[in-house]
């Protein structure tokens, strides 16, 4: 029996949960940075990921009595360094616009990554998004433009918003190529972005010579890193394998308005009507997204892969009999039917109909 449709709403909670973890970051991060460089912090929260992340797949490793998830693969090479390179080139270029244009055009141009992972999702990976969700792209695009509306009189278009730009698309690229290891064992994922990314930057602020810090602050900075980037990689890793790049962006999105959320509580910053009226825009987009329909007959092509999954549904029928979640390689012979889906690990097929 097909079960897409309560992998869906898990799905979605997951990327939500990946946004409050996240969302968390901006407050906790503002007060450390009063003690710790920005370039030494950046590497810092990357590697309290994969530290953290490498402790708990160790203990996981022992108390598990079977293989659940695949292992990253030779196959997944490719993405593997793209995902790696664009997540330490993406804080350079996002470093270079901010010396040459003020923080307004950086607060608003960085919400242009919610658009690019959705466009490279939909020409280059051939997700589908109807006109629903990319409506819903849109409004929350919207909101989070809203949102960082404070100082926009000072915006202005200039050299430094092309760096932002260029940063906002080798994140879009980076998201998808997370994608593209969304079968693949999540805790891996984290781990060897934590530390390549983490190392990458490591190598630029003490290239920069801004690698004076408080043990206790590189200690504190490390733990943040690993709640507010490895778990929330984590999750958000995992919402991709049944959700996709472009949907998993769009929930995520909510991210700055956790952290707003989180000010309030933390630092007793004041809670606007700007935030107010993003947040209702946030709402209508979301729930956009969320009642989105996709139903047809698709046909799924022969495929060999390995990746996690039970062999209950509907999508797993082949040879031996196995109790509960496992993975091992399989092949899926070709099959048509007509349910539920988003683009999962199954449901990656080109479309021609119209999706609700």
């Amino acid at each position: 029996m097909i079960i897409s449709t309560n992998k869906k709403k898990i799905a979605i909670a997951t990327a939500i949960l990946a946004a409050v973890l996240y969302g968390i970051n901006a407050p906790f991060a503002k007060l450390l940075l009063e003690k710790v460089p920005p370039l030494l912090m950046a590497a810092l929260l990357y590697l309290g990921a994969g530290i953290g992340m490498l402790t708990v797949n160790i203990i996981k490793v022992k108390v598990q009595h079977k293989k659940i998830e695949a292992n990253i693969s030779k196959k997944e090479l490719a993405p593997v360094i793209g995902m790696v390179l664009l997540d330490i080139a993406a804080p350079i270029l996002l470093m270079v616009g901010l010396n040459l244009t003020n923080a307004s055009n950086v607060s608003l141009l960085n919400n242009f990554e919610i658009v690019a992972t959705s466009v490279i999702a939909l020409m280059i990976y051939k997700e589908a998004v109807g006109k629903r969700m990319w409506l819903a792209i849109i409004l929350i695009t919207l909101a989070s433009f809203v949102l960082s509306i404070g100082d926009i009189g000072n915006f202005s278009f200039s050299s430094g918003s092309l760096f932002i730009i260029a940063a906002c698309i080798c994140w879009g690229f980076e998201n998808n190529f997370t994608r593209a290891l969304s079968e693949k064992d999540p805790m891996q994922v984290v781990v060897i972005k934590g530390f390549g990314s983490g190392l990458g930057a490591l190598a630029i602020a003490f290239f920069v010579k801004e690698m004076n810090a408080e043990f206790v602050y590189i200690i504190l900075a490390l733990l943040l890193g690993f709640v507010a980037y490895g778990l929330s990689i984590f999750f958000y890793v995992t919402a991709q394998r049944e959700l996709g790049a472009a949907r998993t962006s769009v929930y995520y999105a909510v991210a700055p308005f956790i952290g707003v959320v989180a000010s309030w509580v933390i630092l007793q910053d004041e809670i606007s009507a700007t935030f107010l009226i993003g947040l209702a825009i946030m709402l209508a987009g979301t729930y956009l997204a969320v009642t989105e329909k996709h139903r047809h007959t698709h046909i799924h092509e022969s495929i060999n892969h390995d990746h996690r999954h039970s062999h209950d549904d509907g999508h797993h029928n082949h040879g031996e009999s196995a109790a509960g979640e496992h993975s091992h390689e399989h092949t899926h012979e070709e099959t048509t039917h007509k349910h539920s889906h988003t683009p999962d690990l199954h449901h990656r097929h080109g479309h021609k109909k119209q999706i609700l």
